[in-house]
Formats: structure tokens, sequence, C-alpha cells
């Protein structure tokens, strides 16, 4: 198997079959984000895609899942991912689930007839980065999305029948906008409604502009009682059904369920960590890089 440079995956691949599609990500320019500093977008060749396929079938006798990598997979030509599909269905037929990154601006500027046909392929589940509903703090981070663009992108998926994991970042506002931030967002993911949401505490990493923008001080990193509060006013004001990711390795609670089945538990375990955790007495909530 063929893998250049840092790999990445979301934790809840962790059993996934790792094919390495693409080489970095076509934005590469978010202030918090180092995963693909050290490389420049590029497709790999398809020929060698299908042998790092064709090794795997060879090597594992039973591959349920496979993940594709690396950033915004989606931002490739649907006929070539069409065809990466055809040959992962047909040489590794029990495979039952196909994941990838995606932007919501690659399924924004897709046409929702492409996005029927990848997943009729067999793409099951596309793994986004919302970050925030907020306009100034989208911004701020450079994320290249609006929220317009997020809810049209979502849309799409949805007419599609892809499923999609959305990621946001308790505390990408910072201190100043906290509340801003988790108000907007939690009203944009009820107008999105992603069937999977997988919320994060923020994570400094070392080298990036964010970085430097807490060294200047131009950035001023949100308490984590302030975090805490976000996750709270968030499972307060959900409105719709998803699967809730919140045990990512950074959270001060770890939280995974379904909602709404599991939102006033969650909610009682927000409440008491507000109350007791001795993190809230911190000024920062420290965290371990990606």
């Amino acid at each position: 198997m063929y893998y250049e440079g840092k790999v990445y995956r979301p934790w809840m691949e962790a059993d996934s079959l790792l094919i390495q599609t693409t080489l970095g990500c076509t934005h590469n320019k978010c202030t918090f984000c180092d995963m693909f500093r050290d490389k420049r977008f590029r497709i790999r060749k398809i020929e060698d895609i299908f042998a790092d396929i064709d090794e795997a079938s060879n090597a594992y006798r039973h591959i349920r899942s496979i993940f594709l990598i690396d950033g915004n997979v989606l931002a490739l030509k649907t006929e070539f991912l069409l065809d990466i599909l055809e040959k992962i269905t047909t040489t590794i037929p029990e495979c039952s689930k196909i994941s990838l990154y995606a932007g919501l601006n690659d399924l924004r500027r897709k046409s929702v007839e492409e996005l029927t046909e990848l997943k009729k392929a067999g793409l099951t589940l596309a793994y986004v980065g919302l970050e925030s509903g907020d306009r100034v703090t989208l911004e701020r981070i450079q994320k290249g999305l609006t929220p317009e663009q997020a809810e049209e992108g979502m849309a799409k998926a949805k007419a599609a029948g892809i499923a999609v994991l959305a990621s946001i970042i308790f505390g990408i506002g910072g201190k100043e906008r906290s509340q801003k931030h988790i108000v907007a967002t939690t009203r944009l993911l009820n107008i999105m409604q992603p069937e999977q949401l997988a919320p994060m505490a923020l994570t400094i990493q070392p080298g990036t502009q964010l970085a430097n923008q807490i060294e200047t001080g131009a950035f001023i990193q949100a308490t984590p009682l302030q975090i805490l509060e976000e996750e709270r006013y968030l499972l307060k004001n959900m409105t719709f059904k998803t699967i809730y990711w919140g045990d990512h390795g950074n959270n001060i609670v770890s939280l995974k369920g379904s909602l709404p089945e599991s939102q006033e538990l969650f909610l009682q375990k927000i409440e008491l960590a507000i109350a007791n955790h001795p993190v809230t007495k911190q000024e920062i909530l420290l965290t371990s890089p990606w």
C-alpha cells in the first residue's frame, strides 16, 4: 500500500482501510489546520490507486469499510471518482461502506445528478468541516466558506442521498465571539441537519497561523468554561435527529450517542462538568495536537 506524508482519518474510521486518492487539500488555508501543510495538492494516477485496491484485496480476507484520503477527495472530477468506486465495489464486493473527506463547497459545486451517480456507485458518507456557522469566524479562520454555501452543499447531499458527518469546533470563535459562534453554528446546523455531527474542542497546532495569532495576542482562546457553555447551548437548542460523536480525545466531556434520545443525559453531564470539573478554573484548555 502507498502512503505519502502524514496520514489523517477521522477517529470513527479506525477500522477502515485507507486508500490514498489525493495528496493534500485544495484549499489548505485554514488558520487552525496543519494537516496538509507539507503537501501540494495533487491527484494520484488512477492505475496506482487501482494497484492499491488490488493489493488490499489480496492482503485482507474481508474488508467492510474503506476511507479515501487525503483532503477533500470529492473535489475530483465525478468520472474519476466513479471509476474508483466501481473498482472498489467490483474488487472488494463485501465492502459495505465507502467514505471520504469533502468540502461543503465540493458538494455545492457538483450537480445533484452527479452526486446521485456517486451515491449509486457506492459512496455512503462524506465528512465535511463546517467548524462554525458564524460568518465573521469563518472569515477569520479563512475557511473559504459562507453559511449560505454550507447550506447549499448540504442540501445537495441530502437530495442525492449521501449521508454527511459535519464537524464543528468549540472555541474556534475565541473568547470574544464564543457566544456569537455557537448561536450561529447551532442555527445553521438546525437548517442543514447533518446525519452525523462531530463537535471538537479547539486544538492549537504548533506552527499554524492561529498559533502565531495567539502568540501576538490577535486571538484570545476561549476558556474551558466557555467551551463547556458552547456545548451546553448546542445540546439545548439542537432540533434535529443525528448521531453525536462528541467523544474526540480533546473534548472535556466524552459524549457519544443518538440525538434526541441522549440529549437530556448529555446535558446533565455537561451541567455536572460546568459545576464541578476543575478545568473550568483554568484560563485555557490544554489539548494534544493531532
